[in-house]
């Protein structure tokens, strides 16, 4: 059982995976300060202070949080706003296609030439 885990393990798979696990949660840490530190401030701002995330509405007797949903939102395309921007500062176009591998152009010919039979 060792042995199998291990070969799973150093598969080039699962050590893709990490190294795209580790350098993620690092470039997490990035996005979430240029929001955290930079970006809603500056939309607290321009706001004028307004902070929806302890808003509620009480219906029934249960306090409803919907301003959290609201922050929620609101951060959700801030950080999508700090990725595009520094993505596009690192000189990448988030709206290009990634680049298909050999075995992709060969799978979408073959799959063209599929097409082309069957008219």
């Amino acid at each position: 059982m060792f042995k199998s885990i291990k070969t799973f393990l150093l598969r080039g798979d699962a050590l893709t995976l990490a190294v795209g696990v580790v350098v993620g949660a690092a470039f997490n840490n990035i996005i979430s300060a240029l929001v955290d530190k930079l970006f809603t401030p500056l939309f607290g701002v321009i706001m004028g202070g307004l902070d929806f995330s302890k808003a509620s509405v009480e219906l029934l007797g249960i306090a409803i949080g919907w301003g959290a949903i609201v922050q929620a939102v609101i951060n959700f395309i801030m950080v999508g706003i700090a990725l595009f921007i520094f993505l596009r500062a690192l000189g990448k176009n988030p709206n290009d296609a990634p680049v298909p591998t050999p075995s992709e152009a060969l799978l979408a010919e073959i799959r063209d030439l599929l097409k082309q039979q069957q008219r």
